[in-house]
Order: C-alpha cells, then sequence, then structure tokens
C-alpha cells in the first residue's frame, strides 16, 4: 500500500509539472491552430541556459526561471512576428513542417555550442527528500511542482482576470467576432506566442534539475507534451492539467509495477485516443461540411 501511494504522490507531483509544460503547446494551438512542434526544443534551449548559468553564478536552477521565462517571452514574440506569422492562416501540417524546422534549428544550434553530451543540474538539495509519513518527497520534485502550479495560477488569472486575457480567448472562440470588437488578430498571436513559449521558460529550468537532457532530447519531450494534449483535447487548458495529471500517475505506476512499458505510456496513449476519442477528454467533435 505504501509503495502504492508513493507512486501516486510522485505522479501527482510529475503531472503537476507536465500540466505547466504542455500548456504552452495547447495554448498557441487553442487560439492559432498551430502545432508548436518545437515546444520541445524551447524546453531543451532554456534547460541548456540553466545549465550555464548554475555553472557560472550557481543561482538555482528553479529560481533561475525569473530570468529565463521574460526572455523566453520576447524569443516568442519575436519568433511569431519574423517567422510564424507568414503562415497564418494556412493548413496545420504548414505550422507542423515549419516548427519541426525551428526545432531542428535549435537542435543544431546546442549541437555546436554546447556539444552532442547529455547534461545536469544538481543543486545541493537534488538527492534530499521531505517526509510524509511514509512517503517521500524528493525536494527537487516538490519545488518543481511549486512552481508549476504558482505559474500556471498566474496564466489562470491572466487569461480570466485581464483584458488581455479576454482578447486571447475571445480570439481562439472567434477571430471574426474578436475583430469585429477591435482585437487587433496580429498583435494578439503574438501575444499568444509568447505567453506560450514564455511557459518553456519555467518548464525548462524545472526540467534541467530533474531529468538528464543533450540537444536531442526534444523528441522525447515534444512527444509527452503531444500525448498529454491529445489526451486532454487540443487547445484545452483544463484538459491538458486533467491529461499531464493522468498520464504523470500512469507513468510512475507504470513505472513501478512493469517498468519495461515505461517510456511507451504516452505512445500508447496517443494511439489510443486518436482511435476511440480523437477529440480528446475535453475536446469538442467537430463537423466540417464539404463544400
Amino acid at each position: 500500500m505504501t509503495s502504492l501511494l508513493q507512486a501516486v504522490a510522485l505522479g501527482v507531483l510529475i503531472g503537476g509539472i507536465y500540466a505547466l509544460m504542455a500548456s504552452g503547446l495547447t495554448l498557441i494551438f487553442g487560439v492559432l491552430r498551430i502545432i508548436n512542434v518545437a515546444q520541445g526544443a524551447f524546453l531543451i534551449l532554456v534547460a541548456f541556459f540553466t545549465w550555464w548559468l548554475w555553472r557560472a553564478t550557481g543561482i538555482d536552477p528553479i529560481l533561475a526561471s525569473v530570468i529565463t521565462t521574460p526572455l523566453m517571452f520576447g524569443f516568442g514574440w519575436l519568433l511569431y512576428r519574423t517567422v510564424v506569422s507568414r503562415i497564418s492562416g494556412q493548413a496545420p501540417s504548414m505550422s507542423v513542417l515549419l516548427t519541426f524546422g525551428l526545432a531542428l534549428v535549435i537542435e543544431g544550434f546546442l549541437n555546436v555550442v554546447a556539444g552532442n553530451k547529455f547534461r545536469s543540474v544538481t543543486p545541493d538539495y537534488f538527492e534530499q527528500s521531505f517526509r510524509v509519513g511514509p512517503i517521500l518527497l524528493p525536494k527537487a520534485l516538490t519545488y518543481g511542482f511549486i512552481a508549476a502550479v504558482v505559474v500556471l495560477g498566474l496564466l489562470y488569472v491572466v487569461l480570466t482576470r485581464t483584458w488581455t486575457g479576454r482578447a486571447i480567448r475571445a480570439t481562439s472562440q472567434n477571430p471574426s467576432a474578436a475583430a469585429l470588437v477591435g482585437i487587433g488578430a496580429t498583435s494578439t498571436a503574438a501575444l499568444a506566442f509568447a505567453l506560450g513559449s514564455a511557459s518553456a521558460g519555467v518548464g525548462g529550468s524545472i526540467l534541467s534539475v530533474l531529468y538528464p537532457f543533450f540537444p536531442a532530447s526534444h523528441y522525447d519531450w515534444i512527444s509527452r507534451l503531444l500525448g498529454i494534449v491529445v489526451l486532454g483535447g487540443m487547445g484545452s487548458l483544463p484538459g491538458a492539467l486533467t491529461g499531464a495529471l493522468l498520464l504523470g500517475v500512469a507513468e510512475t505506476l507504470t513505472a513501478a509495477y512493469a517498468p519495461r512499458w515505461a517510456t511507451l505510456v504516452f505512445y500508447l496513449v496517443i494511439v489510443l485516443v486518436l482511435l476511440f476519442r480523437p477529440q480528446g477528454l475535453f475536446g469538442a467533435r467537430l463537423r466540417e461540411d464539404a463544400a
């Protein structure tokens, strides 16, 4: 029973972090209908930058997200204005091709700058844990979960309690009606892409502590994020949260009781959801009439 509770507790902590990482991907799709395959590369780019900061200054890697988040916000805004906006209004397949190309560019850049080697950030508390009754909660994972909850809470407030958030939600629900009331499509889209990229600023810093990484690690991470958003429903933030928690718990339970299958959980989820409920848990089934 203790091992089951331990696995579930770790799954919830990991799921909260996955939810943060997936929030940017689902936000960008919900507003722009762009499948940002480069989101995993954004995470690895931030992880390398966090590793460099930690080695150079000794700054706590999770606190380094105070630096990486605004940097990724600016990077995302500039990237949308200069590159991504050129495919606005085109088929989602074009966004897959473009963002996959961006991911390869980032991977190549990291290979040149940092080398094709595994890196990891190990702060002083890396091997320490909190004890809650019979359950051990690793400090690094707990701190990462707290940071993820804080950022997700701030994102929720921005999207639901500010005019900027209302503009983003209006654009995602009905772009034509939003334009009629004076909401600028291009500026709102750039802001949504920047917010989605900024979430990688926190997620990448947390990733650098919890997992070893190297330039090509983005393939593994984008598969996990796609599994989460496909399960929850493309474009649904509540769906991303629910899918992340479910898959986080599923991953830790599988690792505890069937470790050979642990790495396949996300891939199996993508296949099963696409077979039986393609719109995901919170997604809506759409009807498209052929002309």
